[in-house]
């Protein structure tokens, strides 16, 4: 209707005028009506932006060096982690300790599971107890030696060897028993990790 008033009726005498006119507030009047009053469609708010996962320790920086006294030729203690908040809807945290390199496969050192959301860090030397009452509660599995808790780094003489420290965020919690494998674990964590953050420490001799 618009296109045939403005191309016949707009444009002929005082008559075309009047028209035009009208054509004109038609025009307006429905350009006002399909944006809701004339007024602006409010913005979206910007949507936040999830932060990085960092898992840390003042042991050793990323792909730097694990000093001897975390390792088999040391005092083989555990090293300090700490980590930023995690991601929303964390319920608990798990924490697997590899090394890829090793020549019969990819060995685990480390299997620690049942962390509270809430905590940002494990201590240096954590304990070779199944569970860890000064960390919530947190249970530990079996490592690839059969044994509960940490052991640290003792690759053959050659080239370097690559530990990734890997912490899972989890949307669930885990109701595995103590000395559970790492097998066990990942199968339980399976459909559940809402994040994950690596540190990897060298070491060769």
């Amino acid at each position: 209707m618009s296109r045939h008033l403005s191309g016949a009726a707009c444009g002929r005498g005082a008559l075309g005028w009047a028209v035009g006119g009208a054509c004109a507030l038609a025009l307006a009047l429905t350009g006002l009506t399909a944006s809701g009053g004339g007024k602006p469609a409010p913005a979206s708010p910007p949507a936040k932006k999830q932060l990085a996962w960092n898992l840390t320790s003042k042991a050793f920086r990323n792909n730097g060096r694990i000093p001897v006294k975390h390792t088999g030729d040391g005092r083989d203690v555990s090293p300090e982690l700490s980590w930023t908040a995690p991601a929303a809807g964390t319920v608990q945290l798990a924490l697997i300790c590899d090394d890829p390199d090793a020549p019969a496969g990819t060995w685990t050192h480390w299997v620690l599971y049942g962390l509270p959301a809430d905590r940002r860090s494990v201590p240096e030397g954590v304990p070779r107890t199944e569970v860890l009452p000064k960390l919530g509660g947190a249970r530990q599995g079996r490592n690839s030696w059969g044994a509960i808790g940490y052991r640290g780094p003792s690759p053959p003489r050659g080239p370097v060897h690559h530990y990734h420290f890997r912490l899972y965020a989890l949307n669930a919690r885990l109701t595995l028993r103590p000395r559970a494998d790492r097998a066990a674990v990942e199968k339980a964590m399976k459909g559940h990790i809402v994040g994950r953050t690596e540190l990897i420490g060298l070491y060769s001799r």
